[in-house]
């Protein structure tokens, strides 16, 4: 489920950014991206939560790689969603 929710939350990014390029009111796109980064992130924690339930110490031990992955992944989508406003806030000055 976390794959399927980050697909669209990449995707939703994109279209964020294409509709600012075109001159296009963005901001639902960008609360689309913002949203499906927020619910990937929640759908991994119980992904995380299922192995803990079920004692899989084996998954449990890649749970370190996953964390620098997510933590970056989401910086950098919450940095590409924001960046039309800080755009728009930079062209107004």
């Amino acid at each position: 489920m976390w794959l399927i929710l980050g697909l669209i939350a990449i995707v939703a990014t994109f279209i964020n950014l294409y509709m600012y390029t075109t001159g296009k009111d963005y901001k639902l796109a960008m609360a689309m991206g913002l949203s499906f980064t927020a619910l990937t992130l929640c759908s991994e924690y119980s992904l995380v939560s299922q192995w803990v339930k079920a004692e899989n110490w084996p998954a449990l031990w890649e749970v370190p790689n996953f964390e620098r992955v997510l933590w970056f992944l989401t910086f950098v989508s919450t940095l590409l969603n924001i960046a039309p406003i800080l755009l728009e806030l930079k062209n107004k000055k």
